[in-house]
């Protein structure tokens, strides 16, 4: 037993010792995981990676166009504020009414309506022209909400798309070794599932993104909206003092 052991950890010593040295130039030429580029993952991802491409492209277009409507400046611009303040209390109703022709705002079309309902309706009750320009704020606020819905729609729909593709990529995997689990090729059970995964990734990668930006633009309709009814208040104010 004695002379046994000695020989047996000199031998494991030799064999460990022998391993570590081909192991250690065979890792060296082992060569580091490839980083794969875009157009690979389209590729791999399918017909349904443009769909997605476009709904990105459509995503950045809406967030950029909100971007410049859903302004202070663009809803209800101090500016034509008080310049409309300034002429209802001249009784300047013509040059009000032009002035809400030449910048053609949600603020305008409030105290448009209003100003046109007072033309047609001299001897109006002075509660009627409440209601009138309320109900004209109101159609302009839902349009702004009805507006930024279609971020909303399009957080919904992305990712349904990149459930379509995972479901296509997984029947592809399952397809590779349904009739022949003995000639199936790895290749393409891997190009399925690979096809799975990345579609349902972009599916996020488009979606969140319009959902945060949907958020956000619901704030700002929000803030807009209160700036909106109190601009008008004050003008449905002066005319109601003007025609009492």
């Amino acid at each position: 037993m004695k002379m046994i052991l000695p020989g047996m950890l000199v031998t494991c010593g030799t064999l460990a010792g022998n391993a570590a040295a081909q192991t250690g130039p065979a890792a060296a030429a082992i060569p580091p995981a490839e980083m794969l580029t875009l157009g690979q993952l389209v590729e791999m991802g399918g017909w349904l990676m443009y769909v997605l491409g476009a709904l990105s492209i459509l995503g950045l277009a809406l967030i950029l166009y909100y971007a410049l409507v859903l302004r202070l400046r663009a809803v209800a611009p101090p500016a034509q504020a008080l310049r409309l303040r300034e002429l209802l209390k001249e009784r300047r109703a013509r040059d009000a009414r032009e002035l809400c022709a030449q910048q053609p705002t949600a603020l305008a079309a409030v105290a448009a309506s209003g100003l046109d309902f007072l033309k047609e309706n001299p001897a109006a009750k002075p509660g009627m022209l409440k209601e009138i320009m309320e109900s004209e704020g109101a159609r302009q606020a839902g349009r702004m909400q009805n507006m930024i819905h279609y971020l909303l729609d399009l957080s919904a729909v992305a990712p349904m798309v990149g459930l379509l593709g995972t479901v296509i990529g997984m029947l592809k995997a399952f397809n590779s070794v349904a009739f022949d689990l003995a000639k199936a090729r790895p290749m393409e059970l891997a190009g399925g599932v690979a096809q799975a995964l990345i579609t349902t990734i972009a599916g996020l990668i488009v979606a969140i993104p319009a959902m945060m930006a949907y958020s956000w633009f619901r704030g700002r309709v929000i803030k807009l909206t209160g700036r909106l009814e109190e601009v008008a208040t004050d003008l449905l104010a002066i005319l109601e003092n003007q025609g009492a």
